[in-house]
């Protein structure tokens, strides 16, 4: 059943223009899939699925290519395509993301390992990272910026 409606999902986003989860829902659902927005939520993330620009200026989902060679280059090239903003206060440093890309970018932070970061938690298009101390928050935006700018 999983591979059944992640196929389906792959092929509606390919097909249509899909914006939100609640529609991803409810193409799954005419197509005959009983979904919860938690299910969708874990398949998103399960195949990788990123916001992208539509050619009307809207953000839809999208596949990821498959021409990076591991799950780490895959993160980091969604978390330098979904950043909007990076600003700070203290030890806190908040990343804007596209709609829907925060989760994604918080796993990104995560997978980096940095040890000036103690923790991330994301909402839908924004990601809160709890640096160890004010001193580092300096060095991780700049590694951010860095990885943003390849």
């Amino acid at each position: 059943m999983k591979i059944d409606r992640q196929s389906k999902i792959l092929e509606i986003i390919k097909d249509k223009e899909i914006e939100t989860q609640e529609d991803l829902t409810d193409e799954l659902k005419k197509a005959g899939f009983d979904v919860t927005q938690s299910t969708i939520s874990r398949d998103i993330k399960e195949l990788g699925l990123i916001k992208v620009l539509a050619h009307d200026g809207r953000y839809k989902y999208a596949a990821m290519d498959k021409d990076t060679t591991s799950p780490v280059d895959r993160l980091l090239r969604v978390f330098s395509e979904a950043i909007l903003s990076i600003d700070y206060t203290g030890n806190l440093i908040v990343l804007k993301t596209l709609q829907g890309s925060a989760q994604v970018t918080a796993a990104a932070v995560d997978a980096m390992n940095w040890p000036g970061v103690l923790g991330t938690i994301a909402g839908d298009d924004t990601v809160l990272i709890i640096a160890r101390n004010e001193k580092t928050v300096e060095t991780l935006i700049r590694g951010f910026n860095d990885i943003r700018s390849r």
